[in-house]
């Protein structure tokens, strides 16, 4: 593979989490995976939400122009390599506001800061 794939979580990540409803975008890092996949990486959206909560959130991404290579799915490359499709979305990133490791983010402004 010649790129990476991104997987991001919605809730709490790409949206503030409003949850059952969809908060404000966060813009900033919207505006980065646009970047990574113009670079050549494929993006994967990896929500606990589904069916028409599912729908909503991948509909409010479009209209920010973020379009997903897979949702809640591996990539076909990805299912071949491994001979099935596992639960665990396989990534070489993982983007989530579970997750912190502080010495790979960016500053954003005095609440937000994200990956680089």
């Amino acid at each position: 593979m010649n790129y990476k794939i991104v997987a991001v979580d919605f809730d709490g990540t790409l949206f503030e989490n409003k949850w059952p409803e969809i908060g404000e975008p966060h813009i900033a890092l919207i505006d980065y995976l646009k970047k990574r996949q113009e670079q050549g990486d494929k993006l994967i959206l990896w929500t606990c939400r589904c069916g028409d909560k599912l729908d909503a959130a991948v509909k409010k991404c479009e209209m920010y122009g973020l379009i997903f290579d897979a949702v809640n799915e591996n990539l076909p490359e990805a299912i071949e390599m491994f001979g099935g499709d596992s639960r665990k979305i396989f990534a070489h990133e993982y983007i989530d506001d579970k997750n912190y490791r502080p010495y790979e983010y960016i500053y954003i402004d005095d609440c937000n800061y994200w990956p680089l």
